[in-house]
Formats: structure tokens, C-alpha cells, sequence
């Protein structure tokens, strides 16, 4: 019984540790942003994105690394639940090998794109990095 309270004590420890090391690794000062394309841009529905970021490096998915993260791409969405990994769907797309672009097909029309970085995990940092939301407008 001593030894089954000890464990689950060293189990709350290391959980709430690594729940702080977690808050403790993200950079407060760090920031998101879109280098292309620009908040209002007219674009054609092959849309180049090149993410930026200051004060955090980007690495691959599961690297477990202070001031790190891996970016995520959000199409006409917004995320809920910033406790959770972000859904990996046509909304949401992960960039986990560590990609600083892409290419996306749109359909014409009005579309929100927005960045945010997830941890090794695909959780979002607490704080958040992520950036603001930007409008753009696919051509026909």
C-alpha cells in the first residue's frame, strides 16, 4: 500500500512538472506571422503561405526542446480547446517535419487563415503563439 501511494505521488510530481516545464519553455515574447500573403491580398487559388517566427525555433513534431514548436496552419477556422492537440483535418493542417511553407488550393472567395504553434506534442504553448487572423481573397 506504501509503495502503490509512493508511485502515485511520483506520478502527480512528474505530471505537474512537466505541465510547468511545458509553460516555462515558450517565450513570451515570441510571435507568429504571415511573410506572404499579406492581410487583404488578392491571390490565385494555388496560394503560397511562408510562415514567420521570432523567439522560438521550429522543429519537427516530437522534439521535446525549450522555446520549440512546429506550426499549424488554420483555414476558415478557429480553435477551440488551446488544452488539446489541434485537430488534423482540410481546416487544420500540421506541419510537423518542420516546414516553414506551403502551397494550398482555394476555392474562390473570401477565406481566414491564421497560425499557431503547437509543441511536441501538437498542443498549443501556453501562452499561445499564434498569429493574428488574416483575410484574403481568391480570384477566380
Amino acid at each position: 500500500m506504501k509503495f502503490l501511494f509512493v508511485a502515485v505521488a511520483a506520478a502527480l510530481l512528474i505530471t505537474g512538472c512537466s505541465e510547468a516545464s511545458q509553460e516555462q519553455s515558450t517565450n513570451t515574447q515570441a510571435r507568429v506571422y504571415f511573410v506572404e500573403p499579406n492581410d487583404g491580398a488578392n491571390v490565385k487559388k494555388s496560394v503560397k503561405v511562408v510562415f514567420g517566427v521570432e523567439g522560438m525555433e521550429i522543429v519537427p513534431a516530437g522534439t521535446d526542446k525549450p522555446n520549440s514548436g512546429h506550426h499549424h496552419l488554420l483555414i476558415d477556422s478557429s480553435l477551440e480547446d488551446y488544452s488539446s492537440p489541434i485537430p488534423s483535418d482540410e481546416n487544420h493542417i500540421h506541419f510537423g517535419k518542420g516546414q516553414t511553407e506551403t502551397v494550398v488550393e482555394l476555392s474562390p472567395g473570401k477565406h481566414t487563415l491564421q497560425l499557431i504553434l503547437g509543441d511536441m506534442n501538437h498542443v498549443p504553448h501556453k501562452p499561445a503563439v499564434e498569429s493574428d487572423v488574416i483575410t484574403i481573397t481568391v480570384e477566380e
